[in-house]
């Protein structure tokens, strides 16, 4: 790889090769440590997880030698600022034993349900604790993460996902799982059996990525895109055995086309992926107005009718799963991108929207935000621009397709029901963004 050729001709530190997920991989490649603050609630089922998922794990002071693929630390029970001592007494023996690939999760209680301000300004502090211990183990492929879970949440697919290497390049996050319990798959390696899934602009990249594991945990899967795409579309069902939809989502009758075609052909869908969208770069000043109007319309305008007609019209199926593709432009912004930026903004306000709305429906609604990741686009771009996206990770080094569509999949899992309006950024820990 020409990139990786002149970082190390530059002397740039070589970043540690990231464990992907197969099929049939053990959760963890060695032993996790756990513990817990006084007064913490969630590490019995950390433990029911652990030893469900065949995991060893180890509590208490261990031998100065011992590794360590992740370690897991139940912080529910801090009350006030003085408690956060107990999260440095757990981390400061051991952090430096995290072993390549490792796994940092922290479980708090969300602050704004906090009994107390000091309960409240306790549980927030663990944010920056996690992100910066993000940053510290980063070289080594290790990532760190935090999970807010209320009262008789369902940590479960979560920890699943953020233990396993399925969350290889998702680094630095905060997930809030609220209260109530999902429905356990009979089978964890194909949680999507028996399910029906669409994927929008799921002709190539990370569309298809998408598509394809979707389809690999059991679901069966419609690929959408415009017509001139066919070829493509046709090619990538037929590699997953799927189904092909060709409609231009910006088209007026686009909603109506999709809401009875799902209808008539599955009767309904129980996870939809608004992943279609478009780039038309210039700075504000020399964009015209077809540049603006094509994005907004492709990435924003067409997910809120299509959300509309689904919601409206009853196709989406109980304890359905609507996931929608931001970008880290939405979040932090991008020079010559400000319609693009515009949009992946509008798509996180999607998510806090209508968050609620679906809740009451049994059916959840999150969004991921990619950062840099290794695709047919990026390839195209100057070797030190490049090189330079990949290095504004922690974990130095570009994520690819497939990390996306995990974090998808995990979304769409029927445990994931307490997993709402959560905007995840699938970055690496990007050093630009919240």
């Amino acid at each position: 790889m020409p990139g990786r050729f002149i970082s190390k001709r530059l002397g740039l530190p070589q970043p540690t090769p990231l464990r992907r997920y197969e099929p049939g991989q053990p959760l963890l490649q060695g032993p996790a440590l756990i513990g817990a603050a006084p007064g913490s609630r969630l590490l019995p089922e950390v433990e029911d997880v652990l030893q469900a998922t065949g995991s060893d794990y180890l509590t208490g002071p261990q031998a100065e030698d011992q590794r360590f693929a992740a370690l897991v630390y139940d912080a529910t029970g801090l009350t006030s600022t003085e408690d956060l001592s107990h999260v440095y007494e757990f981390f400061h023996p051991v952090i430096k034993r995290v072993d390549r690939n490792g796994r940092v999760i922290v479980l708090g209680a969300p602050p704004e349900l906090s009994e107390s301000p000091r309960a409240a300004i306790a549980q927030r502090a663990l944010e920056g604790f996690v992100r910066s211990i993000g940053k510290e183990i980063g070289q080594k492929g290790a990532t760190a993460n935090l999970i807010y879970a209320a009262q008789d949440a369902d940590i479960e697919s979560t920890l699943r996902f953020y233990l396993s290497s399925r969350s290889a390049f998702v680094d630095g996050q905060v997930t809030r799982i609220g209260p109530g319990r999902g429905t356990p798959p009979k089978d964890w390696e194909k949680p999507l059996d028996g399910k029906v899934a669409l994927v929008t602009g799921a002709s190539r990249g990370i569309g298809a990525s998408i598509a394809e594991t979707l389809a690999r945990d059991g679901a069966h899967v419609v690929l959408l895109d415009i017509p001139k795409q066919g070829d493509e579309l046709a090619k990538e069902a037929n590699k997953i055995g799927g189904s092909t939809l060709q409609v231009d989502i910006t088209d007026g009758d686009a909603p109506r086309e999709i809401v009875d075609y799902l209808k008539d052909r599955h009767g309904g869908v129980d996870v939809f992926v608004h992943n279609a969208g478009i780039t038309q770069d210039k700075t504000l000043g020399n964009m015209d107005e077809g540049k603006w109007n094509a994005v907004l319309s492709v990435n924003l305008t067409s997910q809120e009718r299509i959300n509309d007609a689904l919601l409206q019209n009853g196709a989406l199926k109980p304890g359905g799963r609507i996931v929608t593709v931001s970008s880290m432009s939405g979040i932090a912004g991008n020079r010559g991108q400000s319609n693009y930026a515009t949009t992946k903004a509008g798509v996180i306000g999607t998510v806090d929207a209508l968050a609620p709305v679906l809740a009451d429906q049994g059916a959840t609604i999150n969004a991921v935000a990619p950062g840099f990741i290794e695709t047919q686009m990026t390839a195209k771009m100057p070797i030190g621009t490049r090189e330079a996206g990949r290095r504004m990770s922690s974990l130095a080094q570009g994520g690819l397709p497939v990390d996306v569509a995990e974090t998808i999949a995990w979304f769409a899992n029927p445990a994931s029901a307490g997993v709402n309006g959560n905007t995840v950024r699938v970055c690496g820990q990007n050093l630009l963004g919240a």
